[in-house]
This record gives structure tokens, sequence and C-alpha cells, in this order.
């Protein structure tokens, strides 16, 4: 069995999306303090880290979107664990067009653009990002996906203040995943998809180890 790791790594202070603040990574108990309470030669650290939501490669949930929808603590498992994936490739715009003739029913649906390779750059962050149109995400709704992933900045248009693929997708209980990366190691049908955040309640979106196990 081969896996593949989808997620970009965590680091103290980074950029994921512009505006938002950088995760504090660091330590709440060192080594060396933990000797005022462990015997001899046993010795632990405990790190911290202080992060919004949207954080690395994350899930979205309904609530991210509407009031009321449900959080990461209602997230089924059937809905983000082995599911089989659909790549779908585009460089800028995602319509109805790119996915015609695609079995999509119940699959996670991965919308790969390379827009990874502009990661932890000032690139990476610019609105003129490859992303999911109102119609194709009404597509992907009518045809029954599990989830949809990104390896983009925002799987919707961020030059304007609508976000018509979170208001739908998520309206339809369907998860979200943005800032994948290595997409490029997927065939187009055949591998399994995972992503499942923490179970937390009252958060709408947390970071994810998205992987994919490969035919």
């Amino acid at each position: 069995m081969e896996l593949v790791d989808l997620s970009h790594v965590i680091e103290h202070g980074m950029t994921t999306y512009p505006g938002l603040p950088g995760p504090e990574v660091g330590v709440h108990l060192g080594f060396e303090e933990s000797h005022a309470t462990y015997d001899e030669g046993t010795e632990f650290t405990i790190g911290r880290i202080t992060m919004v939501g949207n954080t690395g490669t994350y899930l979205d949930t309904p609530a991210h979107r509407h009031r009321g929808g449900w959080d990461t603590s209602e997230l089924r498992l059937e809905q983000c664990v082995d599911l089989p994936a659909v790549v779908v490739d585009g460089d800028g715009r995602f319509g109805p067009a790119a996915f015609e003739g695609l079995e999509l029913a119940g699959s996670a649906v991965l919308l790969r653009s390379g827009w990874d390779r502009h990661w932890r750059t000032d690139r990476y962050g610019d609105p003129d990002h490859p992303f999911l149109d109102d119609a194709g995400a009404a597509h992907l709704v009518d045809a029954g996906v599990a989830l949809v992933g990104i390896d983009s900045v925002n799987i919707d248009d961020t030059r304007g203040g609508e976000r018509p693929a979170h208001t739908r997708l998520l309206a339809a209980g369907i998860p979200v995943v943005e800032h994948l990366t290595r997409l490029d190691r997927l065939p187009a049908t055949g591998a399994r998809f995972t992503a499942v955040p923490a179970k937390v309640a009252g958060i709408a979106t947390l970071p994810v180890r998205a992987l994919a196990r490969l035919p």
C-alpha cells in the first residue's frame, strides 16, 4: 500500500490565507521543567499551539458558512474517510464542463490546479487563483459528491465578496478541504482519499492530515 501525504506542514508564524494570523507554536512544559514532577531519568515535553481554524490544509463544515450548520464534532467519518477520489485538472475556473462524463456520486472530487507550487510565497494568496465557480458547485451538489477539495488558496473566487462554492457545497452538507498539496501524485481515478479533523464542538474549520491511498 502506498500513501501520499496531501497536507502542508504547519509552522510557527506561517501565512495560510492573507489577513489571517499565523499559528504560534511553542512549549507549554519543557523537558527541564518536567524534572520537578517526575522521577530522575523520566522527562516529558508538552507543546502548545495557538491558531485560527483556517490554518494549513483544513476542512470546512457547514457551520463555517451557515448559522446553525453542523461543525467538526458532528462530521461523520463516512464523509471524509476512505472516499473514492476523482481528480479533475484545471488551471483557472472549474465549471460544469470540467466534470462532464465523470462518475462523481459518493466521491471526493479533488480539483488539481498546481497552485500549491506557490505555497509560502506572496503569489499563493493572489486573488487571481484557481477556483470552483457557482455553476460548477451546483453541478457537484446535483451529482451527489461526498467531499470537494482544492490545492488553491480558496475554493471560491476571492475577487469579490460572494462565496457561491462554499455556500452551495456547505448548504448541501458537503465538506470542503482547501490548501491541498501534491495532487500531482494521484491518478485521475482509483485512489482513496481521507482527511479527518479533530472532533471539537463549536469549531467549524480545522486542520486535517489529508492523504490518499494509491491503487
